[in-house]
C-alpha cells in the first residue's frame, strides 16, 4: 500500500473532492480516481459514498481517516528524526499563527527562511482561534500569552506589550485621550480571542493598576480588522505593541496615554511535543528571536525620535 495512495486519501477525504484534492497533489483526476479505488479493492471496503453530485466519507472511509492521519504523520516523524541527526533544515512543517501577525509581519520573515533551506516546506493556517495543539494536525504554532497545554514545548521569542492607537484622522475628529478614565467616551475598536471580547484594558502608573471597562460599535472575531478599521480612522485600538509597529512607524497610528504602562505580553512558539522540536523548528525559532528583536528596537528608536512628519504617511483606505 503506497504512502501516496494514503495521502491522497485523506486530502480527497478533507477536500471533498478528487479533482481538488488531484490537483493540490500534482495528479490528474483520472490517476487519482484510479488510486482511491486501488486502496478500496486493498481494503475490502468503500472508502466514499459517491453521487453524480456529493462525495461523502462511508462508514469504513470515516474510521481509517483517523489511521491513515497517525500512519503519516508517524512516517513524517521517522523522517524528520533522521533529519535531525543530519542537523538538516528540510521536511514539511505545518505551522499556525494569528491573522494579523501572519499576514503582516510573519510572511516575509517565513520566505527569507526557505531561501535558506531550500528543502523545507511550509504549510501555513491563519486564524485567531486558539485550539489544543494535540487535536490540530500543526507541528508548531505561534501564539500571544501562556501556552494552555501543559505539555506543550514552549520558547519564548520575545517580551512585547499592548500598544493603544489610533489614526491622526480619528484624533483629529475626536480629540486625544490623556487618561484611561476617558476612553469611556471613544469608539474602542473590539476584537475576541479564545471566544470572550477583549473589553477590559489595563494600564498602569506606578504602582496603581487601571482597568476600563471599553464599548464601541464594532467588534470581529479577528484582530487584523480591529487594526485595520483603525488604521482607516474608525477608533481606537489597544493590541499587540508588534502588530502595530508597521503602522506606527509609518505614521499610520499615532500612540496614546505615553505616560501610562500597559499589559505585557509574550510571544511564544510552541510544539505539541519534543518530537517536534526538529532542526527546522529551530532554525524558524532563532529566526524569530532575531526579528521580533530588531523589529521592537526599531519601534523604540522611531519612538524616542519623536512622532513622524505629519505629512509622512496617511491613513487612507485600509493600509
Amino acid at each position: 500500500m503506497l504512502t501516496t495512495d494514503l495521502a491522497l486519501f485523506v486530502r480527497v477525504a478533507e477536500a471533498g473532492s478528487i479533482s481538488a484534492a488531484a490537483t493540490e497533489l500534482d495528479m490528474t483526476p483520472a490517476s487519482a480516481s484510479a488510486a482511491i479505488k486501488r486502496l478500496e479493492k486493498q481494503l475490502g471496503s468503500p472508502l466514499f459514498i459517491r453521487t453524480t453530485r456529493s462525495l461523502r466519507l462511508s462508514h469504513a472511509g470515516e474510521r481509517y481517516l483517523g489511521h491513515c492521519r497517525e500512519a503519516l504523520s508517524a512516517l513524517e516523524l521517522g523522517r524528520m528524526a533522521l533529519s535531525s541527526e543530519r542537523g538538516t533544515v528540510e521536511g514539511t512543517l505545518r505551522i499556525s499563527v494569528s491573522s494579523d501577525f501572519g499576514r503582516n509581519i510573519f510572511l516575509p520573515w517565513l520566505d527569507e527562511l526557505m531561501e535558506q533551506h531550500p528543502g523545507l516546506e511550509v504549510q501555513l493556517e491563519l486564524g485567531d482561534k486558539v485550539s489544543s495543539l494535540f487535536r490540530s494536525n500543526i507541528d508548531v504554532a505561534l501564539r500571544y500569552g501562556m501556552p494552555q497545554d501543559s505539555e506543550a514545548v514552549a520558547f519564548s521569542l520575545g517580551h512585547l506589550s499592548r500598544q493603544l492607537a489610533a489614526s491622526p484622522r480619528y484624533l483629529a475628529r475626536e480629540g486625544t485621550p490623556t487618561t484611561p478614565a476617558e476612553l469611556a467616551a471613544h469608539q474602542c475598536l473590539l476584537y475576541k480571542r479564545a471566544d470572550k471580547t477583549h473589553d477590559l484594558w489595563h494600564f498602569f502608573s506606578g504602582n496603581e493598576e487601571h482597568k476600563v471597562r471599553v464599548s464601541g460599535r464594532r467588534s470581529c472575531n479577528d484582530a487584523e480588522i480591529a487594526r485595520r478599521w483603525a488604521v482607516a480612522g474608525l477608533g481606537l485600538v489597544y493590541k499587540s505593541r508588534l502588530d502595530l509597529a508597521a503602522d506606527l512607524l509609518d505614521g499610520r497610528l499615532v500612540p496614546l496615554l505615553p505616560d501610562y504602562g500597559t499589559e505585557p505580553l509574550e510571544l511564544y512558539l510552541l510544539c505539541p511535543g519534543r518530537a517536534q522540536v526538529t532542526p527546522a523548528v529551530l532554525a524558524l525559532r532563532d529566526m524569530l528571536r532575531t526579528r521580533v528583536a530588531e523589529r521592537l528596537a526599531m519601534l523604540d528608536n522611531s519612538m524616542t525620535a519623536g512622532p513622524p512628519p505629519e505629512n509622512a504617511a496617511t491613513d487612507e483606505g485600509w493600509g
